[in-house]
């Protein structure tokens, strides 16, 4: 009757199926100590079926969902308002991006009670023993948010990083029981067999736009180089991946750790990839970054955000990343063969309009001046979606410009705030139409003249068409309806969005 349910909802529609590694984690905190079951969202064609299945035989007391904005509230919400409404006895746990920023409209809905804030390591089975032998007050457990009996709102003090180190493995061989864990390392550009792998947790930085800050608080911890590739090549041994994807949110903070692991890598014929700060990895030597390259590192993802430097303050970056660094590391990493990956970030608010406008000019113009220093350079577009940094000058500054956050939490199952999630239109008071326009017909023509190198099934004799058809538009900045590109990227390209997809 304690069994657990952990829950990744659908947020692939490629069939691109990553492993689940936030409910990995959490399988991993209790195994061996409660029976528990995983349901991946993205390996059924029916997950509620096979969710209300288990739940029918009345062997489960707890349900856990890992939610992050967008695609995963589809599922997330209306299974956990049926679980509800269905089985009450039931005991419903959320975690993940969504949960903890948005904590406030998840226990305020009558079907989310508990939040685990952050890492779940040591809250999720704390929390189980608190519920199942009442010997513990909740209000001790870090990590943990949750209403008393008052119906008041209780957020727990945040943990320590724990040691990544002394942490349980993921049991990958009990996820391999309900789903073949072989369909989980698909191909990339990297490689035939991709692993996604988290190998730490949270930044040292205070980026004001990014979601990982509330959690995290500048915090950093990371697995030993020695951990990583342990358990890389023992996947490599045993279903023969061929590349990683790290998913960290900075996976190069630690010098020492990269040089480390890229010299445990050497030779390995494993291919990889990861996200870091411009800032950061500029301050490393040539030699390592040969080495890094030399170990199969093919492409790392950055947040250059902007090319203004005002605007850059005003994120609260952080750190020393400037416009001029942004150019010169683009143009440094190229002989190294290493493809730098930039995110640019659309739409910030500004006093008027015309600010605005003006803004997003010199940012198309600024991503043409990297193409022109390293074409290799991959471009991936974001529209500022405002995220709850309660007490940030940015977050007061988009509240007085009329921005306000859902409620409700089904409000959340609004089309619109899903692409508000995904950062592709968001419902920001101060973007006008004509401006969103501009930055989604600016994405399509670059798109076309500088596709992604991500996207292999795309062919040469389809990348010069494309280019070749948009060159006039792309060289004279003539952006509105680029209709003819459009329809050719979607119907005769089926060309894929890294920023929503994927890397």
């Amino acid at each position: 009757m304690d069994k657990i349910l952990l829950f990744n909802p659908r947020s692939s529609t490629n069939g691109r199926y990553r492993v689940p590694n936030s409910i990995l984690q959490v399988g991993a905190s209790v195994h061996g100590l409660y029976d528990y079951v995983f349901v991946d969202g993205n390996r059924e064609d029916d997950p509620w079926s096979t969710i209300e299945d288990y739940l029918k035989t009345g062997e489960f007391k707890y349900f856990g969902s890992t939610v992050m904005p967008g695609p995963q509230l589809k599922q997330a919400i209306p299974y956990t308002k049926k679980i509800r409404a269905l089985f009450p006895e039931i005991i419903n746990i959320w975690g993940g991006y969504f949960a903890s920023n948005q904590y406030k409209v998840c226990l305020d809905s009558p079907f989310v009670d508990f939040v685990i804030n952050g890492p779940g390591d040591k809250a999720f089975p704390r929390l189980l023993k608190a519920l199942e032998q009442q010997e513990e007050p909740l209000e001790q457990i870090e990590n943990l948010i949750f209403k008393n009996d008052k119906g008041e709102i209780i957020k727990n003090r945040i943990e320590t990083l724990l040691n990544q180190d002394l942490l349980p493995r993921l049991p990958y061989e009990h996820l391999d029981k309900f789903y073949s864990l072989d369909q989980y390392f698909f191909k990339t550009f990297l490689g035939k067999k991709t692993l996604g792998y988290h190998s730490s947790f949270g930044c040292p930085f205070t980026c004001s736009f990014c979601a990982v800050v509330p959690i995290y608080n500048a915090r950093w911890k990371g697995k030993s180089a020695q951990g990583i590739f342990d358990d890389i090549k023992k996947l490599k041994d045993s279903h023969g991946i061929d590349a990683v994807e790290f998913h960290d949110n900075n996976f190069f903070t630690s010098r020492k750790r990269v040089v480390e692991f890229a010299n445990l890598m050497l030779n390995k014929g494993i291919e990889w990839w990861g996200e870091g700060r411009i800032d950061t990895l500029d301050q490393y030597k040539d030699d390592e970054l040969e080495l890094m390259s030399e170990s199969g590192c093919r492409m790392i993802f950055f947040g250059a955000e902007s090319g203004d430097d005002d605007m850059l303050k005003q994120m609260d970056k952080g750190g020393k990343q400037s416009a001029a660094q942004i150019l010169s590391f683009a143009k440094r990493l190229k002989q190294f063969n290493i493809v730098p990956e930039y995110s640019f970030v659309l739409g910030f608010p500004g006093p008027d309009e015309q600010t605005v406008m003006r803004q997003i000019d010199k940012d198309i113009a600024f991503i043409k001046k990297v193409k022109e220093v390293n074409p290799d350079t991959e471009i991936i577009i974001y529209t500022y979606s405002p995220v709850p940094t309660e007490g940030s000058d940015l977050y007061e500054q988009i509240t007085k410009a009329g921005f306000q956050f859902p409620e409700a939490l089904e409000d959340w199952l609004n089309p619109a705030w899903e692409n508000f999630d995904l950062r592709k239109n968001p419902l920001t008071p101060w973007l006008t139409p004509a401006m969103v326009d501009k930055i989604q017909n600016f994405e399509t023509v670059l798109n076309a003249y500088h596709p992604t190198a991500s996207d292999f099934k795309v062919t040469k004799v389809q990348k010069q068409v494309m280019r070749t058809l948009s060159a006039i538009r792309y060289k004279w900045n003539i952006f509105r309806y680029p209709y003819e590109l459009k329809a050719l990227q979607k119907f005769w390209l089926q060309y894929r969005q890294p920023e929503i997809e994927g890397f």
